[in-house]
């Protein structure tokens, strides 16, 4: 099996023996070469694993910041790796480059773990996901993004849902939303149409929320690790509120449109509507609620802003926040 023909490899470590490894670290990055450094040198001290290979896919093919400073990583790096080229833009591009590459070039691994360029993990974090997957006898197990934020007294954020877990507990859970720290079987690999993300979420998110619908309908299971949390770096600007706006009316466009996709047809398209003005008319109520809990009347405009998200995406009206990554 070969990579696609839009992915390359640009660099591969000198230390390499693709049979022995069992799991595949996937790091997709963009112009992040300081904060990739130190995402690479988390996974590399990672405690208690199976032989884990890095594969780190570059998304800016014109600028390869990322690609050269991975590249002169794993000159030292005590795990192998690769270094590819996601040709075409677009965080669902970089995914399915890393995924492809993991299966053309890792014959015996049997578990892929995806971990941001923005994040940092601890010490266990892989084995703790594989324990849990292993406990609950989950295809795919997820586990927190702990938002650090710049300002320490920006900390109060955390409380939004933009920045909150999806969970609390270890178990089975229904199913996953982020893609940001997560370990996925082999076996739903082999089984999954390609492309495994869809480009159409390229530059709205979602594409990982999509997958997992589709993952679930295809009979995977899922389940949640609360110990194998991921240090998610957060800028100042995601405190602001228009960055805030953004992101709560995109999760409503995505909820929308996946909705959508799960049941295709104008019967459909009006159920979806009417549940949004639903969720509208209850807004106001389940606002109070936030507020009260986090003091907050920013956070508490969360469900009106993604019932309004809902809305504009029956229109058309979708925000692509990662059109312009500068400004995400």
């Amino acid at each position: 099996m070969k990579p696609a023909s839009d992915i390359t490899i640009h660099a591969r470590s000198s230390h390499f023996d693709a049979e022995a490894v069992r799991c595949v670290v996937t790091l997709p990055t963009f112009r992040r070469p300081e904060h990739l450094i130190e995402t690479l040198n988390s996974i590399a001290r990672q405690q208690s694993a199976p032989p884990f290979a890095i594969i780190i896919m570059e998304n800016d093919a014109e600028g390869m910041a990322g690609a050269n400073a991975a590249t002169e990583w794993l000159k030292d790096a005590p795990c192998p790796g690769l270094v590819v080229i996601a040709h075409n833009r677009g965080n669902c591009h970089a995914y399915n480059a890393g995924w492809e590459t993991a299966l053309a070039e890792f014959p015996s691994f049997t578990h892929i773990a995806v971990i941001d360029d923005d994040e940092v993990a601890s010490p266990e974090w892989l084995s703790r996901l594989l324990a849990t997957s292993t406990q609950t006898g989950a295809d795919l197990t997820g586990a927190p993004q702990v938002p650090i934020f710049d300002d320490p007294e920006l900390d109060s954020w955390a409380r939004h849902p933009a920045f909150s877990p999806h969970y609390a507990e270890n178990g089975s859970v229904p199913i996953l939303y982020s893609s940001g720290n997560v370990l996925i079987g082999r076996k739903v690999l082999d089984s999954m149409p390609r492309p495994f993300l869809d480009p159409a979420f390229n530059f709205i998110g979602g594409g990982d929320s999509d997958f997992y619908r589709r993952c679930r309908n295809a009979g995977f299971t899922f389940a949640w690790c609360k110990d194998a949390p991921v240090m998610e770096t957060v800028p100042a600007r995601r405190t602001e509120f228009s960055w805030l706006n953004a992101r709560s009316l995109r999760n409503g466009a995505i909820s929308a449109i996946l909705e959508r996709r799960q049941s295709p047809g104008s019967l459909t398209r009006i159920r979806i509507f009417v549940k949004s003005l639903i969720l509208l008319a209850l807004s106001p109520f389940r606002g109070l609620g936030l507020l009260a809990k986090t003091g907050s009347p920013v956070i508490g405009l969360y469900h009106a802003q993604v019932a309004i998200g809902r809305l504009m995406a029956e229109f058309g009206l979708v925000n692509e926040q990662y059109r312009n990554p500068e400004a995400n």
